[in-house]
């Protein structure tokens, strides 16, 4: 079936995340786009305007602190926002299928599958394989100081946001054309605020 276009720029459509999740922050949230409405006219198909690739972690619900309805974010959750393969086929489903225009990798605060991944040790289970994708972005910042967890999640929002961004063969051309546009974010859990991330910048 033919999936209907979004017609936002990636601009507009992050323009309109930053403008939901400050009605979030604020207290007045709109809660669009929830009724039976909505899920009548979504019947034909989907026309997410973002992707959000985000922790698993149950105080960050993307719909929620970005105060978007049904069918307005194609969610993507996994234990410390990773990319691995399923992930990343996702994001191009999303691309290339429903014509997404923007992307947020999304970490948070006192995330817990980094401080696990900071504090080391012999994981139990299928937690290695969690670990691994971790451990670039936390290894040189073991030892450090009480604000390494934040640190090391805006550090990994961004080397998977650009992981991302170099994905051959479907995102990178986008994001080279101007059509997509991916970006890393920082949801802070004291105040509901999302902080974007300038590239480059681990701090």
């Amino acid at each position: 079936m033919h999936q209907p276009m979004t017609t936002l720029t990636p601009a507009e459509a992050l323009q309109r995340l930053q403008e939901g999740n400050q009605r979030y922050v604020s207290g007045w949230r709109l809660h669009p786009r929830q009724g039976a409405d909505r899920r009548a006219e979504l019947l034909p198909g989907q026309q997410p305007f973002a992707v959000v690739l985000t922790c698993s972690d149950s105080r960050v619900p993307p719909e929620i602190i970005f105060d978007q309805g049904l069918g307005d974010l194609f969610v993507i959750r996994v234990a410390g926002n990773v990319v691995d393969e399923i992930g990343l086929a996702s994001v191009e489903y999303a691309v290339a299928h429903l014509h997404t225009p923007l992307v947020v990798v999304l970490g948070h605060t006192r995330c817990g599958a980094i401080t696990a991944a900071l504090a080391g040790g012999p994981p139990e289970g299928h937690l290695p394989a969690l670990m691994a994708l971790l451990e670039p972005t936390v290894a040189p910042l073991r030892g450090g100081t009480s604000e390494v967890v934040d640190q090391a999640a805006r550090l990994n929002a961004r080397r998977m946001a650009e992981q991302l961004s170099t994905a051959q063969p479907i995102l990178a051309p986008r994001v080279h054309a101007g059509n997509l546009q991916i970006v890393a974010a920082c949801y802070h859990l004291d105040n509901g605020e999302v902080e974007l991330l300038a590239p480059g910048n681990p701090g």
